[in-house]
């Protein structure tokens, strides 16, 4: 039996099709409503939250492996103390739990924000770690901190592997996450950044904590990226497997700034999460390299999918999914 957290979530539900795709028997906690994707009928579901420390033992008793996916992600000082509970709280109780099961193994999925992702003077390794001086946001520093759980349980004798992906490009819901692209893409969002970043399959990513989990790697962190890219050429090739016009409009860091003032003033008034903020333009203007060279090594055989393998397949989806 192998236990996810995370199922609603863009990485938690496709590596869940995944496994059952394989014939393999999946348990995953849910906390208010089931998540509805394919195969969701063949998972064993139990109620529950990370940070409730008796549901999370309960739902790892008859375990054998574990992947924690859950996480909150936001970039907005108000959701800052939920995402630090959510992220580094639930982490921990995902570790105790391990332990306490005897799991034999934990695949943790963090991201290359706990690497301190804005670093321009050289490519971004797995020997790099958050400092404030080299991440702009909270939530990276919510999964560093979320980490050293992690590496805290292997030194209590838990056998962890942990990956790190990039901005990760699949189809969920495209109101939240990394697929709030293509939904800006799809509705002619106008502004592009000449900011470089790292871009990954979801399918990539699943394939990759599959491939750790399997084998007799531990204790160690893998960048999973498929190709560093400029976010101009992302928007555009979204927008064009939709069929809408891409970007034409250059944010330069000045008008970034006043785009993030303006829309921090809207999200007060409305109530609702701006779509800009002071860290993500901050990191839509930076031009950061991800090296991915670790786990390519690792895993001689393992092959990335295309950028544009990925936005089509992606798009397809979605279309599917909303309609379109």
């Amino acid at each position: 039996m192998i236990f996810v957290t995370g199922a609603s979530g863009l990485v938690g539900s496709h590596l869940i099709q995944s496994l059952l795709e394989k014939g393999l028997s999946v348990r995953a906690m849910y906390r208010n409503t089931i998540p509805v994707f394919k195969g969701a009928e063949k998972v064993n579901w139990v109620k529950g939250d990370i940070l409730e420390v008796s549901s999370l033992y309960e739902a790892m008793q008859g375990v054998n492996k574990v992947y924690h996916c859950a996480a909150i992600v936001a970039f907005t000082p108000k959701q800052a103390d939920a995402m630090l509970q959510a992220n580094v709280e639930g982490t921990a109780n995902v570790v105790n739990a391990c332990i306490e099961n005897q799991i034999q193994k934990l695949v943790y999925v963090s991201s290359v924000a706990a690497l301190g992702r804005i670093r321009e003077d050289a490519p971004v390794d797995e020997t790099k770690n958050w400092t404030p001086e080299t991440s702009n946001s909270i939530y990276g520093k919510s999964k560093y901190l979320a980490e050293m759980e992690v590496w805290r349980g292997m030194g209590e004798g838990l056998n962890v592997a942990i990956v790190n992906p990039v901005i990760i490009l699949g189809a969920g819901d495209w109101n939240k996450g990394s697929s709030e692209i293509f939904k800006s893409a799809y509705d002619e969002f106008p502004w592009y950044t000449k900011g470089i970043s790292g871009f990954v399959d979801v399918l990539d990513v699943v394939a990759a904590m599959q491939l750790l989990m399997e084998s007799d790697v531990q204790g160690q962190r893998f960048i999973i990226s498929g190709a560093n890219v400029e976010y101009k050429e992302v928007f555009t090739r979204i927008a064009n497997a939709f069929g809408k016009r891409p970007p034409y409009k250059q944010v330069t860091p000045l008008l970034a700034a006043i785009v993030w003032r303006l829309e921090a003033i809207k999200g007060m008034i409305t109530g609702k999460a701006p779509l800009l903020t002071k860290e993500t333009a901050a990191t839509a203007q930076a031009v950061v390299h991800f090296d991915n060279t670790k786990f390519l090594k690792a895993f001689p055989e393992f092959k990335y999918h295309t950028i544009q393998e990925t936005i089509q397949r992606t798009a397809t989806e979605l279309k599917a999914m909303h309609q379109l």
